[in-house]
C-alpha cells in the first residue's frame, strides 16, 4: 500500500507535529506533503525521519517559508494543487486546510486526523479579528468568509475523520455535519517522570499569544502577592505580560525540554487558562505528579480528573482563578500517585499507535 501523509505546514516541533511523527511511524514507508516546509535538520529527523517533502507553490513565494500565514487566502488553492496520483491511502493531519485536499481517484482512501476545523475562521474568528485594524480588518473578514465557504464545501472530501477529543468531535459535527472517531493524541509520558516532593511555586508554560490567556494568570497573581508564579514561553505577547506583572511573577522565556520538565516536576501546581481542544501540557504535568489548575471547559474535561489529578475554575477570569487557587491552598488535597499514573496511561504513544493502526486496518 502506497501512503501519502499531508500536514498543513511543517515549521516547528509542536503538538500537531508530535501526532504527525507517530502517524508516520505507523507505516513502513510514507511520502510527506505540506503547504510549507521550514523544519530544522534536527526537527526533520525527529518528526519525519529525515525525509524530504513535497510542498505547494507557497514555498516559493516571497517570504513564503517564514511568513506563509500572510498567504492564507491562497491556502485552499495551494492544498488543492498537490498531486496524489499513485497513492492508495492518504492521511491528512489538519488544523487548517489539509482536510480539503483533492484525491486523484475515487478509489483512494483519505483519512483525516482533524485537530480542529479552522480555528481562525470559526470559533476564534472574533479573537483573531480583534488584533487586526483598518483596511486589513475589512479584507480579513472577506477572506475569512471565503475560507468558511470553502471549508464547508470540502467537508465531505475525507472518507473518514479522526479527532483528538470529544470536544472537537462535537465541533466537527456542528460545523461539518460529519462524525469523527476520537483517538487521543500520543503523549510521551515516559519523559516526564513522577516527582513527589514539590516546591513553593506555581508554574505555567505556553506560547505567549492572546488565546492562551496567560494575562489572566498574571493578573490573578498580582492579587496573590504571597504566592510565586513562574512563566515559561515566548511569543508576541511576552513584553505586554512582563509590563503587567508584579514582583512575585518570574518570566524565564523559552527553556530546553530538560529545564521545562524540571520546572514542571517541582511545581506545586500547573495553571492553564485557555479553552483548549485537548491540552497536551496538562498530560505532561500530570505525568510529573503535578496537579492541574485549569479552565473547566474544552479538552481539559477529558484530560484532568477533578480532585484526583487537578481542580477547575469555572470562568475565564482572573477572579475565578484566584478563588480556585485560594481553595487549592486551603484544602491541601492529597493527590495520589496512583491516580496520576492511571490517568496518563490513557494517552500513551503505544496506545495511540495501536488505535490508529486498528482504524487504518478497518477503513484504509
Amino acid at each position: 500500500m502506497k501512503v501519502a501523509f499531508v500536514q498543513d505546514w511543517l515549521t516547528v516541533d509542536g503538538g500537531a507535529e508530535k501526532v504527525a511523527k507517530e502517524i508516520i511511524n505507523c507505516f513502513d514507508d510514507v511520502d510527506v506533503f505540506c503547504l510549507v516546509d521550514d523544519l530544522s535538520d534536527k526537527d526533520r529527523t525527529e518528526i519525519i525521519k529525515g525525509k524530504s517533502t513535497t510542498t505547494s507553490f507557497i514555498q516559493k513565494l516571497p517570504f513564503g517559508k517564514k511568513s506563509y500565514r500572510n498567504y492564507f487566502p491562497l491556502f485552499p488553492c495551494a492544498i488543492e494543487s498537490l498531486d496524489f496520483t499513485g497513492y492508495d491511502l492518504i492521511v491528512s493531519s489538519s488544523y487548517s486546510v489539509a482536510k480539503g485536499l483533492k484525491k486523484a481517484t475515487k478509489n483512494q482512501t483519505h483519512i483525516c486526523y482533524c485537530h480542529s476545523p479552522i480555528r481562525y475562521a470559526w470559533d476564534l474568528q472574533e479573537e483573531y479579528l480583534s488584533h487586526v485594524n483598518g483596511l486589513k480588518r475589512v479584507l480579513a473578514r472577506i477572506f475569512l468568509a471565503y475560507i468558511r465557504k470553502w471549508d464547508l464545501k470540502t467537508a465531505n472530501r475525507p472518507d473518514h475523520y479522526i479527532t483528538n477529543s470529544h470536544f472537537v468531535a462535537e465541533r466537527i459535527k456542528r460545523i461539518y455535519k460529519r462524525e469523527a472517531t476520537v483517538i487521543y493524541p500520543p503523549i510521551d509520558t515516559t519523559s516526564f517522570s513522577y516527582v513527589e516532593q514539590k516546591e513553593n511555586y506555581y508554574f505555567t508554560s505556553a506560547r505567549m499569544v492572546p488565546y492562551k490567556k496567560i494575562d489572566l494568570i498574571v493578573k490573578a497573581f498580582a492579587q496573590l502577592p504571597n504566592l510565586k508564579l513562574i512563566v515559561s514561553g515566548d511569543g508576541p505577547e511576552l513584553e505586554n505580560l512582563k509590563r503587567m506583572a508584579t514582583e512575585n511573577v518570574d518570566f524565564i522565556g523559552f527553556v530546553s525540554k530538560s529545564s521545562l520538565i524540571d520546572y514542571t516536576q517541582r511545581a506545586k501546581a500547573f495553571i492553564l487558562a485557555a479553552e483548549e481542544d485537548f491540552g497536551i501540557t496538562s498530560i505532561e504535568a500530570q505525568s510529573c505528579g503535578t496537579p492541574i489548575i485549569a479552565l473547566k471547559k474544552g479538552g481539559y474535561l477529558e484530560t484532568v480528573i477533578e480532585n484526583k489529578t487537578g481542580v477547575f475554575f469555572d470562568e475565564q477570569t482572573a477572579e475565578s482563578i484566584i478563588d480556585t487557587i485560594d481553595l487549592f491552598e486551603n484544602k491541601k488535597t492529597n493527590f495520589a500517585k496512583e491516580d496520576f499514573i492511571e490517568n496518563v496511561t490513557r494517552f500513551s504513544i503505544e496506545r495511540f499507535k495501536k488505535e490508529f493502526k486498528s482504524f487504518v486496518k478497518k477503513h484504509g
